[in-house]
C-alpha cells in the first residue's frame, strides 16, 4: 500500500505483491515509514517489468560509444569482438536474476545484491562492490552527452568557431600523456543535456519510464533500421571482414596487418575489455528490483527481454558497420572517438545532407536514451549503498516522487567533472577497470549465496552448468582486464585500480565513526530473521581463494600483455 505526505492528499493506492515469491516479513510495502519519529522516505513500488525493459532499453544505445573505438584499434576482428562479448553477457545475465530475486526489497542493482554475500569474509568488500558498479555506470551520463554534444556539433563546418574554440583549464600529463580539463562547445552543451536528463529523473521512475518508451520507440527502431538497410541494399561486402587479423602501428602510426601473435592477441584482448562496458551492461535492469509491484517474477522478465534486445543490437550493428565501411573507412578521423559514428551511419544507407542531419538526431535521441537509463540505475547504486551502511549517509535522501535525488544530484557533479576531461575514451577504459571487478565479484557472490544461504527461497535458480560457466566466464573477463586495460592509454589498469580504491576511507569514516561499528538496521530489513539467524560463513576460505586467484590472473595476463 501506497502512502504519501501526511501533508497531503495523495490518493492511496494498493498494490498486489507476487506472494508466492517473497517471504511473508518482505510483504510490508512502504512508501513512507515513520521509526523513532522520523519520517523516512524509500522508493515507490509503481512499475513492472515492461518498465523497467524501456528504462533499461537504453543499453543498446550504448554501442554508439565504443564501436569506433574497438574498430580503429582491433580491425578486421572486431565484428567478432561484439559477437563474442554480447554472448558472455547473456550467459551471465542469469545469474544476477537469481541473486536480485533473493532481495525483492532492494534496489540498486546486482552489486548490492552480491555485495550482501561478500559482506562476511570482510566488511570492505561489500562497499568495494557497490563502488566499482558506480564507478563503471555512472560515466556513461558524462560520456553520453559529451558524444550527443558531439553529434550536434558535427552538424556544422569542422572549421567553424563553434568546433574550434577551447579554453584550457588545467594539463593532467600525471594520468595519461594529452589529458587535460577544457571547457569548449562541447561541455557547455553537455553540461544543457545533463541537465534535462535530470530534470526528468527528478520525477520518478514510473514518469521516467514512460518518457524513456517514447525515446525508445523513436531511437532504437531508427539504430535498428541503420543495421539492416545496408543489408538489403546490397552495401555489405565479405572482403571487408578478410584478412581476419588484427591491426598493427609501426613507430610513426601507419597501420598494418598485424597476426596472432602476443601483441595481437593483446590487441583482441584490449577490443573485448572495452566492449564488456557496453554489451554487458543490460544487468542494470535488476535495479529496480524494489520498485517493481511484482519483483518475485518481473525481474527475471525485465532482464531477459533486456537481455534478447542486446544481443540482437549488439551484434547486427557491428557487423554492417564494418561490412559497409571497412578498414578504411572504420580509421577515419572522428571513428575512434566517436563523434563521427552517426555521421558514418548516415552515410551507410546513401542519405542526403538533409536527411543524415535527421539521422544524426535519432541517434541523439539513443544517446540520451542511454544516459537516462545510467543515472537511474547508477543514483539507486549510491542509494542503496547509503541505505546499507556502505556510503555517505546523505545519498539515501529521496524526494516526494520517490527519486534519490542526493545520489542523482553526486552523479550529476562528479559527470560534469568528467566533461570536463579532454579523452572520453580514457575515461571509459578507467571506469571500466571498476565494471570488470564488480563483474567478477557478482559472478562469484551466487554461489557464496547458495553455500551459506542453501535453505532460502529461490523463484529462479540459475542451472548448475550455467553458473559454472558464468563464474569462469568472470575470471576471463580478468584476462582481459589484465592485458587489454592499457591498449586505451598508459596508466589505464592502474588509473582505474586508485579510483576504485578510493571507497575504503569513505566507508571506513561512515562505517567506525558516523555509525560506531555498527550496520543500519535497514540491511537486514529484506530478510526473514529466522533465516538470518541460520546464515553461516559456510563458504569457509572458498570466498579468499578466489580473490587470490582473481590478483594471480590479472598479474598474469598483464605480465603476457605486450604493447
Amino acid at each position: 500500500m501506497e502512502y504519501g505526505n501526511k501533508n497531503d492528499n495523495t490518493k492511496v493506492e494498493e498494490v498486489q505483491l507476487d506472494s508466492d515469491y517473497i517471504r511473508e516479513e518482505q510483504n510490508v510495502l512502504v512508501i513512507s515509514t515513520i521509526a523513532d519519529d522520523k519520517q523516512q522516505q524509500q522508493l515507490k513500488r509503481s512499475i513492472t517489468w515492461l518498465n523497467a525493459f524501456w528504462v533499461s532499453s537504453g543499453v543498446p544505445a550504448l554501442v554508439l560509444f565504443s564501436m569506433g573505438a574497438v574498430a580503429a584499434t582491433v580491425g578486421n576482428p572486431s565484428w567478432f569482438v561484439w559477437t563474442i562479448s554480447i554472448m558472455m553477457g547473456f550467459l551471465q545475465s542469469f545469474v544476477y536474476a537469481e541473486i536480485a530475486r533473493l532481495f525483492p526489497n532492494k534496489s540498486g542493482g546486482a552489486a548490492v545484491y552480491g555485495a550482501i554475500a561478500w559482506l562476511r569474509y570482510g566488511k570492505v568488500l561489500a562497499p568495494i562492490s557497490v563502488r566499482c558498479n558506480w564507478f563503471g555506470w555512472s560515466p556513461v551520463v558524462g560520456i553520453g552527452t559529451g558524444l550527443s554534444a558531439g553529434y550536434i556539433l558535427s552538424m556544422f563546418d569542422s572549421n567553424a568557431l563553434v568546433n574550434t574554440w577551447e579554453f584550457r583549464i588545467v594539463t593532467l600529463i600525471f594520468i595519461k600523456t594529452d589529458l587535460s580539463l577544457r571547457i569548449n562547445s562541447t561541455f557547455i552543451i553537455a553540461a544543457i543535456l545533463m541537465l534535462i536528463v535530470f530534470g526528468i529523473q527528478h520525477r520518478g521512475i514510473l514518469s521516467a519510464a514512460r518518457i524513456q518508451m517514447i525515446f525508445a520507440i523513436s531511437s532504437l527502431l531508427p539504430l535498428i533500421i541503420l543495421g539492416m538497410v545496408p543489408l538489403f541494399i546490397g552495401k555489405v561486402h565479405s572482403k571487408n571482414f578478410i584478412p581476419f587479423s588484427p591491426i598493427m602501428r609501426d613507430a610513426t602510426n601507419n597501420v598494418t596487418t598485424g597476426s596472432w601473435n602476443r601483441a595481437g592477441i593483446t590487441l583482441f584482448a584490449g577490443g573485448m575489455f572495452i566492449a564488456a562496458w557496453s554489451t554487458y551492461a543490460f544487468e542494470t535492469a535488476v535495479c529496480y528490483t524494489s520498485e517493481f509491484k511484482r519483483p518475485g517474477s518481473d525481474t527475471f522478465k525485465a532482464i531477459f527481454s533486456s537481455g534478447l534486445l542486446c544481443l540482437f543490437v549488439f551484434t547486427l550493428l557491428p557487423i554492417v558497420f564494418q561490412g559497409t565501411l571497412g578498414l578504411k573507412g572504420m580509421l577515419e578521423p572522428g571513428i575512434y572517438n566517436g563523434m563521427g559514428v552517426a555521421k558514418a551511419l548516415a552515410e551507410m544507407i546513401g542519405a542526403s545532407k538533409i536527411m543524415a542531419n535527421i539521422v544524426v538526431l535519432l541517434l541523439l535521441l539513443s544517446l540520451l536514451l542511454s544516459i537516462m537509463t545510467a543515472m537511474a540505475g547508477s543514483s539507486r547504486t549510491l542509494y542503496q549503498g547509503s541505505v546499507d551502511g556502505w556510503l555517505p549517509k546523505f545519498l539515501s535522501h529521496v524526494n516526494q516522487n520517490g527519486a534519490p535525488t542526493a545520489a542523482m544530484w553526486t552523479d550529476l557533479v562528479f559527470n560534469l567533472v568528467l566533461l570536463l576531461m579532454s579523452d572520453y575514451v580514457f575515461i571509459l577504459a578507467a571506469s571500466n577497470i571498476g565494471y570488470v571487478i564488480f563483474l567478477w565479484m557478482n559472478l562469484n557472490a551466487v554461489w557464496i549465496h547458495r553455500m551459506d544461504r542453501p535453505q532460502w527461497k529461490r523463484p529462479f535458480k540459475t542451472p548448475t552448468w550455467l553458473l559454472i560457466i558464468s563464474v569462469t566466464l568472470g575470471y576471463v573477463n580478468l584476462v582481459f582486464l589484465g592485458m587489454g586495460s592499457d591498449i586505451w592509454g598508459v596508466g589505464t589498469l592502474l588509473t582505474g585500480l586508485v579510483f576504485a580504491a578510493l571507497i575504503i576511507p569513505v566507508f571506513l569514516i561512515r562505517h567506525y565513526i558516523q555509525d560506531k561499528g555498527h550496520f543500519p538496521a535497514s540491511i537486514t530489513d529484506d530478510i526473514n530473521p529466522n533465516e538470518e539467524e541460520s546464515v553461516t560463513s559456510r563458504a569457509g576460505i572458498l570466498p579468499y581463494i578466489a580473490l587470490g586467484m582473481g590478483v594471480v590472473i590479472v598479474i598474469a595476463s598483464r605480465l603476457f600483455a605486450k604493447y
